[in-house]
């Protein structure tokens, strides 16, 4: 294993103090329980819309704290769940009268930590509402779920409903948004080579050498099949079918595609596979309004990419176009 640490067992702790001195315009990283925080927080009569995760998905979900987007993130070890008082400190840090929206990958320890640390911060008097994203279309349960896993739409989720929250829509509002883009985004993983997870010390599944795994979830788990390496243009085309076809997309649709690295993938080959991506859904009539494409969700450095497709509408172009000023993306301000 070559990787540019100190210590597997430090590698989070140390990781989240260099984004803190690169970003500390945006945001501040509070210890113990670890959590990154927007640096204003709590900003009043404003509701905090919180995420999080096990590491190792980078930007996701540090990266994407600060205004228009997260109140806050709460990071666990890598590939792992955050544990419940860390989510309920981060609640804490940034909930005032308007109350949180907690966003949730459906990963059953995700699931499980975040309703907790909701309930723990019920109790308190604080207005805590959950959304589980499921958005891949792969598998309907694997090694870290029941149901479809939350895979790229989360991203797309968190900049829509920090925009609303930071125009100053009400928890219910927010709330209901985020079901809305539940309902209308899917997403669809392939991976050419495995992650090696820090502690692990090696590769988390194998591949040959002319093999892909198709379907795959951002922790390397199972996907529908193993099968040869395939061009571009067939694999691509693969990968937008099992998208359109599942919400199903149709003739006339808006839509953002969001083409995600997973890690390892360059973007001269993100480019390319972006183009076939475009390019094949022109042709069924499916108008590409918005468009995100680089390492946003990733897998260590799993080389692979995720296609996400959300169906818009002019509020939520309108809420995609606001302005945001995270590490990871910032524009309009």
């Amino acid at each position: 294993m070559k990787k540019i640490i100190n210590d597997p067992k430090t590698v989070v702790a140390e990781s989240l103090r260099g984004l803190a001195v690169a970003h500390a315009d945006v945001l501040r990283v509070e210890d113990d329980p670890a959590i990154v925080v927007r640096v204003d927080a709590p900003v009043a009569g404003k509701v905090a819309v919180i995420s999080g995760g096990g590491s190792g998905h980078e930007p996701l979900h540090g990266g994407f704290v600060g205004q228009g987007m997260l109140a806050a993130a709460v990071p666990g070890a890598v590939f792992t769940s955050p544990t419940p008082d860390a989510v309920e400190a981060a609640v804490k840090a940034t909930t005032g009268d308007a109350g949180a929206l907690l966003i949730v990958k459906n990963y059953t320890g995700d699931v499980l930590n975040f309703e907790t640390a909701a309930e723990l911060a019920a109790a308190e008097g604080l207005d805590v509402r959950s959304v589980v994203i499921d958005d891949d279309v792969a598998v309907k349960d694997s090694t870290y779920t029941a149901g479809r896993r939350g895979v790229g739409g989360t991203v797309l989720l968190e900049k829509v409903t920090g925009a609303a929250a930071e125009r100053g829509d009400s928890l219910d509002a927010v709330e209901a948004l985020a079901r809305k883009v539940i309902g209308q985004v899917r997403s669809i993983g392939v991976a050419l080579t495995a992650p090696t997870v820090p502690h692990a010390g090696e590769p988390s599944f194998e591949l040959g050498d002319d093999e892909i795994e198709f379907g795959i979830g951002i922790h390397g788990e199972p996907g529908i099949e193993k099968t040869p390496a395939l061009p571009a243009d067939e694999l691509v085309a693969r990968m937008v079918e099992a998208v359109v076809t599942d919400l199903p997309f149709s003739e006339g649709d808006k839509v953002l595609l969001f083409t995600n690295s997973m890690g390892g993938t360059p973007l001269v080959e993100l480019y390319l596979a972006h183009g076939i991506a475009e390019r094949l859904l022109a042709e069924r009539g499916i108008v590409v309004e918005r468009r995100l494409v680089g390492p946003y969700i990733t897998s260590l450095e799993m080389q692979g990419m995720s296609l996400t497709l959300l169906k818009l509408d002019d509020e939520l172009t309108e809420l995609w176009d606001a302005p945001v000023n995270t590490p990871a993306l910032r524009w309009g301000v």
